[in-house]
C-alpha cells in the first residue's frame, strides 16, 4: 500500500488495526487469548520484546505474572508507591531485613520505609537477582558497542529512564533494581557467579501490597557472560485480586515479614486505604 501522501499514510495506518505482533500490548487486556483468571479481571496483557521496556500503575492487591517465554528473558524491575514515588523499592533492605540475598516464593519486596511493596506468591524459576542491578550505558557500550535505547543493545538503565519519564520521574529517581529469570550466586570470596535461567516457561507471580508504579526493562543480565546481546520476549499479565491479609501464611511466615506487613497495614489504615 502506498504511503506517499497523507491520505495514503492514513489508510495504511488504519489497515493495521487488529494486527497482532509477537511483542506488543493487548488493549483491552481482556482480549488476551488465554487469561489466567476471569477475563474481566485482567488489567494488563503485554509481551515485552527483548531489549525493550514497559510500565504500568497497578492497584493494591493486583497480581502480576511474569513469564520467561523462551528462556532468555530477564525482567529487571523497579517499584514505586503510586502517589508518593519517594517510597520505592530498596534492594538492599529487601535482602538485609529478610536475611536472604536470594529471591523466591515467599520473598517480600520492601521499600526503604520498611513497608511491603509486593510479595512473591508463586515462583517456579528460582533464578533471580537482588545484588547486581541492571546494565548501564557505559558497560553496554564496552561490551556490545552501544547501549543507547534506540540501539540493538540498549542498557537497562537507559530504558528505565524512558519508563520513568513517562511516569513523572527523573533519572535521579532510579535506585538499584532487582531482576527475575537470570540468577546469580555469591561465592565465599565475594565474587558473583552467573547461574543463568531455569529455561523456557518459567513464571513468577507478584502481589501488589500497595498501589504501585511498575517499571520493567527486559534486557540481558549484566553478569551474563555471552558475547552476544541475548534477550528474548517476556510475557506480562496482571489481574485484579486481593492483598495479603492477616491469616495468610505469607503474613506470618517470618517475624521480619510480619513486622513489615503490620507496618504497611498501619500506614494504609491511617490513610483510609485499608
Amino acid at each position: 500500500m502506498a504511503t506517499a501522501t497523507t491520505y495514503e499514510a492514513r489508510d495504511h495506518a488504519r489497515a493495521q488495526e487488529g494486527t497482532r505482533a509477537e511483542a506488543m500490548p493487548v488493549v483491552p487486556a481482556t482480549d488476551w487469548p488465554s487469561p489466567p483468571c476471569e477475563a474481566g479481571h485482567l488489567v494488563w496483557a503485554e509481551t515485552v520484546a527483548g531489549g525493550n521496556y514497559s510500565h504500568r500503575v497497578l492497584a493494591r492487591g493486583t497480581e502480576l505474572r511474569l513469564t520467561d517465554l523462551r528462556g532468555d528473558a530477564c525482567a529487571h524491575l523497579l517499584l514505586y508507591v503510586a502517589d508518593r514515588p519517594w517510597e520505592r523499592l530498596n534492594a538492599a533492605d529487601t535482602v538485609k531485613v529478610q536475611w536472604n540475598a536470594y529471591l523466591g516464593e515467599g520473598s517480600l519486596l520492601l521499600s526503604d520505609q520498611g513497608r511491603v511493596l509486593a510479595s512473591v506468591v508463586v515462583d517456579d524459576s528460582g533464578r533471580h537477582d537482588a545484588l547486581c542491578g541492571t546494565s548501564t550505558l557505559v558497560r553496554n557500550t564496552e561490551r556490545y558497542g552501544n547501549g543507547t535505547p534506540q540501539s540493538a543493545s540498549p542498557a537497562g538503565r537507559e530504558l528505565f529512564k524512558l519508563a520513568a519519564l513517562k511516569n513523572g520521574l527523573e533519572p535521579r529517581d532510579l535506585p538499584p533494581s532487582i531482576s527475575f529469570f537470570q540468577g546469580v550466586r555469591a561465592a565465599d570470596d565475594g565474587s558473583v557467579n552467573f547461574t543463568g535461567s531455569a529455561g523456557p516457561g518459567a513464571r513468577v507471580t507478584l502481589r501488589a501490597e500497595q498501589d504501585l508504579t511498575v517499571l520493567i526493562a527486559n534486557v540481558p543480565h549484566p553478569a551474563d557472560p555471552r558475547a552476544e546481546y541475548t534477550s528474548t520476549p517476556l510475557e506480562v499479565l496482571a489481574w485484579r485480586a486481593a492483598p495479603t491479609a492477616p491469616g495468610d501464611p505469607l503474613w506470618d511466615a517470618t517475624p521480619e515479614g510480619r513486622r513489615a506487613f503490620l507496618h504497611t497495614a498501619e500506614f494504609l489504615t491511617a490513610r483510609g486505604l485499608a
